[in-house]
């Protein structure tokens, strides 16, 4: 009589991986960082941003912009949840008003993908990576650079709004989200899983569409 098997366990649920989009919303530049986390061990996916300089000054084909490469992104990389920057109080009303607009536009690309996010404070952001809440951008980008490794960004100029997205997605894996209420349901990534045939209604092809520059 053939010895009872007995049933593989199941991976811990911290093992299993993981990919948070972190942003960092503006109107002109936003940032944004993919990683992947499996326990404790952290993978840089990409980093880099939305450059909307060269769109003029029509403040609806810039959130046009924003949320449609957010689209392709989460598209391109299937992730689990969204972690963005809170705007911050310190600018003129129209500037936050702008900012918000950017901001709530990144939150609804995901949220049509049934990605939950999570909202973090930039002081929050900067206390999480260097241990100061008013740590610089030159700060977190140096701590970063220490923590990380780094897959190599295009443009010196535009490095330090990409690593500021970086820093919220690692925010994020530090927080566990447990920073404030979730929205959305289960991943887009999880989504496809259970029904392929999604994808090719989404991005107009069933193959993975390629990421525009931006």
């Amino acid at each position: 009589m053939p010895a009872t098997q007995r049933p593989r366990p199941a991976p811990a649920v911290e093992l299993l991986p993981k990919i948070i989009l972190g942003v960092d919303p503006g109107t002109q530049i936003m940032g944004y960082a993919l990683i992947e986390v499996r326990g404790q061990r952290v993978d840089v996916l990409c980093y880099d941003v939305i450059n909307m300089k060269a769109l003029g000054s029509n403040h609806a084909v810039k959130l046009k912009r924003i949320f449609d490469r957010m689209l392709e992104l989460i598209d391109e990389y299937l992730p689990d949840e969204l972690a963005i920057e809170a705007p911050f109080f310190g600018v003129n009303v129209q500037s936050m008003l702008k900012l918000g607009r950017a901001q709530g536009v990144a939150i609804a690309a995901a949220l049509s993908r049934q990605i939950p996010y999570v909202e973090y404070a930039p002081t929050k952001v900067k206390q999480s990576v260097t241990g100061s809440g008013s740590a610089t951008k030159e700060q977190v980008a140096h701590m970063l650079r220490q923590t990380l490794t780094l897959p190599p960004i295009a443009e010196a100029s535009k490095f330090l709004d990409a690593t500021d997205a970086l820093a919220v997605a690692l925010c994020h894996h530090y927080m566990k989200g447990n920073n404030t209420t979730v929205s959305g349901g289960k991943s887009w990534g999880k989504f496809l899983a259970e029904n392929p045939e999604r994808l090719g209604a989404s991005t107009g092809t069933g193959k993975k569409k390629a990421p525009a520059k931006s």
